[in-house]
C-alpha cells in the first residue's frame, strides 16, 4: 500500500506555489516573466484538484487537471504571439511600455 501525504500539505504547496506566482504578476514588469507566473498559479490550482481528487479517492482532481494543461497551453501560445507582437510595437517586453498605448 503506497504512503499517501495528508491534504492538508498538498493544499499548503498548492497555496504557498499559488502565493508565489501571485507576487511575480504583480512585481515583475518583463511580460515572459509575467506569462510564467501565471502558469506557476494554473499548476498550483491543478495541484489542488489532484490533491482533493487522491483523498476522496475520486479521478475527477484528474480530469479537472487535464483542462487546465489544455487551458494553459492555448494561454500560452496566445501570450506568446501578444508578445511578439508586443516586442515589434514596442522593441521592449517591458509592461510599462504599454503605458503609452492609447486607446
Amino acid at each position: 500500500m503506497m504512503a499517501s501525504i495528508p491534504m492538508e500539505h498538498g493544499l499548503i504547496v498548492a497555496a504557498v506555489l499559488f502565493a508565489l506566482g501571485l507576487v511575480g504578476v504583480l512585481v515583475r514588469r518583463n511580460l515572459i516573466f509575467v506569462l510564467m507566473c501565471i502558469e506557476i498559479m494554473l499548476n498550483a490550482a491543478g495541484l489542488a484538484f489532484v490533491v482533493a481528487g487522491a483523498r476522496w479517492h475520486q479521478a475527477d482532481g484528474q480530469v479537472m487537471f487535464l483542462f487546465i494543461l489544455a487551458m494553459a497551453a492555448a494561454e500560452v501560445s496566445v501570450g506568446l504571439a501578444l508578445a511578439f507582437q508586443f516586442f515589434r510595437h514596442f522593441k521592449s517586453l517591458d509592461t510599462d511600455a504599454a503605458r503609452s498605448m492609447r486607446g
